[in-house]
């Protein structure tokens, strides 16, 4: 036998267009995997057992039940709502409590009438925050606020992809989920809280809704009686009996609005506050 043919063979150099092949359809089996189990993370129930929170959507029995109007005819974009809110519960540079949302909504006449609708948690009867909170650190609190335990909060912030209104932030700092909480510290020693006493407009009103004798109370009562005026709650269909209410009327409509709060997974952002984001939005998108 020759040198020659006890020389093993070079190794063939695998086809670069069979690597590519099988490479994608690798990749294709494992994207639709992804998809899938994504899918099938989206299917799964988010909320809680109820009998981890049954207990705790439950209000402390003091005969109260806190709530709020927005008068968005009121509301002028001052920002000062904000200010007394950052200022009262340190909240810290591009997160918030409550945000003021704008909107240039175009009447029926052409002209455009410039909407401040300010918000913040809505303090839900049927809260999905609560429900949806692994470590057990939301709770219902004083005249059925929706309130976070710190002591208990892991910052996991099912919370806040719970909370179809963008009302919660996770702190940068401490990881906790931070929400308004309606002042309670404040409420404790007959004070209102710090957003509803600094508003210039009055455009925010809160009060016990139990109180038939409450300004809250009696302004619903006159709202009913103004033609063309209604007091609407946000986003009715998803069910969580919100205790914010907002007065609106032809000028102020909500569904002008509404699409710019956040919803699920979201929180009040800055941009929030660029007027490239204030104009009507099917004059954006066209």
């Amino acid at each position: 036998m020759t040198a020659e043919s006890e020389t093993p063979p070079a190794p063939q150099s695998p086809d670069r267009r069979d690597f590519v092949k099988k490479a994608g359809a690798a990749l294709g089996t494992a994207a639709l995997t992804g998809s899938a189990a994504a899918q099938e993370q989206e299917r799964r129930p988010v909320f809680q057992p109820e009998s981890y929170w049954k207990e705790r959507m439950k209000p402390p029995d003091d005969g109260k039940r806190y709530g709020w109007i927005v008068d968005t005819r009121r509301c002028f974009g001052c920002h000062a709502c904000e200010v007394a809110c950052k200022a009262e519960n340190d909240v810290p540079l591009g997160h918030y409590i409550r945000q003021t949302i704008y909107h240039d909504h175009r009447r029926s006449n052409g002209q455009l009438a410039r909407i401040m609708a300010p918000m913040a948690c809505q303090h839900c009867e049927d809260a999905p925050c609560l429900k949806a909170c692994p470590c057990g650190a939301l709770f219902k609190g004083p005249g059925g606020s929706v309130q976070v335990d710190y002591d208990v909060c892991s910052g996991h912030a099912a919370c806040r992809d719970a909370c179809p209104y963008g009302a919660i932030y996770i702190d940068p700092v401490a990881n906790q989920a931070i929400k308004c909480h309606n002042c309670t510290h404040r409420l404790e020693v007959g004070m209102e809280p710090a957003c509803a006493t600094t508003c210039p407009s009055e455009a925010l009103v809160f009060g016990d809704l139990n109180d038939p004798e409450a300004r809250i109370s009696r302004l619903a009562r006159r709202i009913e009686e103004e033609e063309g005026v209604e007091v609407a709650v946000l986003r009715e269909e998803k069910g969580t009996r919100p205790r914010m209410r907002f007065i609106v009327d032809g000028d102020h409509p909500m569904e002008a609005w509404e699409p710019k709060v956040p919803g699920e997974g979201s929180s009040y952002t800055p941009d929030a506050y660029s007027v490239f984001n204030w104009g009507p939005l099917e004059e954006k998108e066209s």
